[in-house]
């Protein structure tokens, strides 16, 4: 039952919802929806402030494994919203953050999960990433730049200093969840569907989510189908099936897949080097975007990217010469790469290979010849740095994310260059080239630990305990 003070509320959105609803269907569009809380709350110019009022701290830290919904209030920029709901998120970095007694989870809050159709100006899902195993705190946001620069759509984001209850938190990224809000934005009122695939278990042969090509019953994608983020029927499923199977086939590709923008996608995927992914061991963290019976691969999660993904892993690789350097026409491992055909299969068109070696350069030409990406590394550690030095969650010191700054800037810098020399045919683009002459691989001298290891949450215990004394919780 809603509490007492949020009954009159709830009448007043109910009321405004109907009426909203109702001039939605005379203003459908398929134009992009300009929001309002873009400029609000996405403003990465400046940090925000979020305050999130949690009545009973102990027993939503007591169960965040649970992933359950709790109410609770927000504050952005000292505006209050009242009755959002709110949750921990995540996979890996929530039941590691548990297993080391850690209380800085990622949140995931709903404006409309308790009160249908509130919002904030616009929004109705957002997420506060904790840059679990990042150290620089900058690998999302500077991934999302990268794809923005591509012409693939992202979600928002911008820098937010979290606190609970008034007390000091932590430095966060806030992001716009890939969902209503989103999809308007984007691609207007009149938007498609949206899938998150995700995998049942990790040990499962997960075709679906491969996009492999398994039958035309619908009910064999079950990994894409039970995750759709839109209201969906059999018709969108019987679109999704076909192109799955035109894939598969490799004919008339083009008629069911943006290959440009899945190409856009793959440049900067493979660039950032990121194995939790479309491309790695677990084949998720992806969007599918279908309209009018064609598909787009969009991006997500990119805390474990810069070749940092160890998840499945029983030996695994932190040579950073060979991560820089690796491969852009073979992005994975053999046994993962013939199961991912929307690469894979994509590349055995000459047309569409060829295509993706121009689109390379022009990310090259976007962020690599005029330093785009030191200038925006440096603008943000400019932004963020006086947060971090009072950040009492943090995973790391100071002086280790400073590290981590200038091993992002000088990660970037060699990958642009080993990809310029694969590009010229002067080093090793394909895995079995690499193995036959690794004299030809550009020199690295940073460590990859540099970005966050599993000693960084060992080292934060100690701020942990504080932590939870400033918030009265055990």
């Amino acid at each position: 039952m809603l509490r007492t003070k949020y009954i009159d509320k709830l009448i007043i959105i109910l009321v405004l919802a109907a009426l909203a609803a109702s001039t939605f269907l005379l203003i459908k569009s398929e134009e992009p929806v300009d929001a309002e809380y873009a400029v609000r709350l996405f403003n990465d110019e400046v940090v925000h402030e979020i305050n999130l009022i949690i009545d009973d701290p102990q027993t939503f830290f007591d169960n965040v494994e649970d992933e359950e919904y709790i109410m609770a209030d927000i504050e952005i920029d000292g505006e209050r919203i009242e009755a959002i709901g709110l949750r921990a998120k995540g996979n890996n970095s929530l039941h590691l953050t548990h297993d080391y007694n850690l209380i800085r989870y990622s949140f995931k809050i709903e404006f409309d999960h308790f009160i249908s159709g509130q919002n904030y100006y616009g929004l109705d899902k957002m997420s506060l990433d904790a840059s679990f195993q990042d150290n620089s705190y900058l690998k999302t946001k500077l991934t999302y730049d990268m794809f923005a620069s591509m012409g693939v759509p992202v979600p928002l984001t911008s820098f937010a200093f979290i606190k609970i209850n008034g007390q000091d938190f932590g430095l966060y990224l806030a992001l716009e969840e890939m969902e209503e809000s989103f999809l308007r934005r984007n691609f207007g009122n009149n938007y498609g569907s949206l899938y998150k695939p995700d995998y049942r278990n990790l040990n499962d042969e997960n075709a679906d989510i491969a996009l492999i090509y398994k039958g035309d019953d619908s009910d064999l994608y079950p990994g894409i189908f039970d995750n759709a983020k839109t209201i969906i029927n059999d018709a969108d499923k019987k679109r999704i099936v076909k192109a799955i199977k035109v894939l598969n086939s490799q004919e008339n590709i083009d008629d069911y897949f943006d290959i440009e923008e899945i190409l856009n996608y793959f440049v900067v995927q493979v660039f950032v080097l990121n194995w939790d992914s479309y491309i790695g061991h677990t084949g998720h963290n992806y969007y599918l975007y279908e309209e009018d019976g064609k598909i787009q691969i969009l991006p997500w999660d990119y805390n474990l990217a810069y070749g940092t993904y160890a998840l499945g892993m029983s030996e695994p690789l932190k040579d950073a010469q060979i991560l820089i350097n690796f491969p852009i026409d073979t992005p994975c491992f053999g046994e993962i790469m013939t199961k991912r055909p929307l690469y894979h299969l994509l590349m055995q068109n000459d047309d569409i290979f060829n295509r993706y070696h121009e689109l390379f350069q022009t990310f090259i030409d976007n962020f690599y010849t005029n330093k785009k990406y030191t200038v925006l590394i440096r603008q943000y550690y400019n932004l963020i740095a006086p947060y971090i030095k009072k950040d009492p969650s943090s995973f790391c010191s100071f002086e280790d994310f400073q590290k981590a700054i200038n091993s992002l800037e000088k990660w970037c810098s060699l990958r642009f260059e080993s990809i310029i020399l694969q590009l010229e045919g002067r080093a090793p683009s394909t895995l079995a080239e690499l193995y036959q002459d690794e004299a030809k691989l550009l020199p690295v001298d940073i460590k990859i630990e540099d970005f966050g290891d599993f000693d960084d949450l060992e080292w934060s215990l100690n701020n942990s305990e504080k932590l939870r004394a400033n918030l009265g919780i055990n």
